[in-house]
């Protein structure tokens, strides 16, 4: 599917998937997280997160911990995807949520962070938190400040094989 065939979010489809998506998820995955971290992360890293996060073991098992994930879908194919773990009674966290560069621009990483926080208003009607890692260097920052979310805190994560996450902590506060 070309880019100028989709002229807005809008021509977008955006549900809930269950494990059956798993293949859907690590292809979209495939190509939007090396995209949005080669500049960032060493290519041994990149390997070792897409393996952690991605592998069909770690998603078979995201799933079944609770992650509730939403598929973007433009003309039937899969374009993104976020998914959101619930942490504590108010306390939510944006897990992943990535757009294939080529899908990029149109609005769809909007709908998908909307679908994240309408989730989270049905789950826990009243005031909670949404929280999310970002790596302090991903250009996607600007994005999140756009979306309503704040820098909370920042740290070096620890993640297995003597890598870390630097990142910031964002947040969103959900009425």
């Amino acid at each position: 599917m070309q880019q100028e065939t989709l002229h807005a979010a809008q021509d977008v489809e955006v549900r809930r998937v269950s494990e059956e998506a798993i293949g859907q998820i690590r292809a979209v995955a495939a190509v939007a997280f090396p995209a949005t971290y080669r500049e960032l992360l060493t290519s041994a890293q990149l390997d070792y997160m897409m393996e952690w996060m991605y592998s069909v073991e770690s998603l078979r098992a995201q799933f079944r911990a609770g992650h509730v994930w939403f598929m973007a879908f433009a003309c039937g194919e899969p374009c993104g995807y976020v998914s959101v773990e619930r942490q504590g009674e108010a306390l939510f966290h944006l897990q992943k949520i990535y757009v294939l560069p080529r899908f990029q621009g149109l609005g769809i990483g909007a709908r998908l962070f909307r679908q994240a926080v309408a989730h989270v208003r049905a789950e826990h009607p009243g005031h909670s938190l949404m929280e999310l890692n970002v790596n302090r260097r991903n250009p996607a920052l600007h994005f999140y400040e756009r979306m309503g979310m704040r820098r909370l805190r920042e740290g070096d994560f620890p993640i297995g094989g003597g890598f870390y996450m630097n990142d910031y902590i964002m947040g969103l506060e959900i009425e």
